[in-house]
């Protein structure tokens, strides 16, 4: 009996772990402002000196989880009845950045202008500032994040596990996005309002079915 109960709690986090990774890649695609430098660095400079971006941006999503995850374990720490406040809010909270992306214009990547050489360094500088300057990302890691979150399990190996997948999902989305950013381009200024409305729609649906799963 309790065998079974142990397979079923494997299951369940499988299953989460599974939706955490699904939802990460629909996350990673929607545009954001470092998704828009990846993509104009991408055409400037090319995909690979674009790597130096992507690393800039990837540590400054990590610092951003971190700071995230560590509001969110103190306010779990100080009541029991935290995460199921975090989750409605979170989702409500998602609900709403996904109406303003549906209502967004079009995103604009403008790279028809010559480009001076960048250094690495600069161009890291900048995937860095970029990350860490937009404090919505603060938001938005405290309303995603708590949605698998398992309050029975340990908080520490859950948070590493959900920032290292996080961050590499990043990572290859925005290598993706520097190495087809002559194609994306056009299809950003063609389709553009139709993309917006699709994310939109993505994060609406989250914001309403994950609050209410387990």
């Amino acid at each position: 009996m309790t065998r079974a109960a142990g397979g079923d709690n494997r299951r369940m986090a499988s299953h989460t772990l599974f939706i955490y990774i699904l939802a990460a890649f629909g996350l990673s695609l929607t545009p954001g402002p470092n998704s828009l430098l990846v993509l104009t660095h991408g055409a400037l400079h090319g995909h690979r000196r674009t790597w130096f971006t992507v690393w800039g941006g990837a540590l400054g999503f990590l610092l951003l989880i971190a700071l995230s995850m560590a509001g969110i374990g103190a306010l779990l720490k100080a009541s029991a009845h935290a995460l199921i406040v975090l989750k409605l809010v979170g989702g409500a909270y998602l609900v709403w950045l996904g109406i303003q992306l549906w209502r967004s214009p079009p995103v604009m990547v403008a790279t028809d202008a010559p480009a001076a050489q960048a250094s690495g360094g600069l161009m890291f500088r900048q995937g860095l500032l970029t990350a860490i300057s937009n404090p919505k990302a603060l938001l938005f890691y405290g309303a995603f994040l708590p949605q698998f979150i398992d309050s029975s399990r340990d908080l520490l190996p859950q948070f590493i596990l959900m920032a290292t997948i996080f961050v590499a999902v990043e990572i290859f989305v925005e290598w993706l996005l520097a190495l087809l950013a002559h194609r994306i381009r056009p299809l950003l200024q063609r389709a553009g309002r139709k993309f917006n409305q699709v994310c939109g729609g993505m994060f609406m649906a989250m914001g309403v079915a994950l609050p209410m799963t387990r």
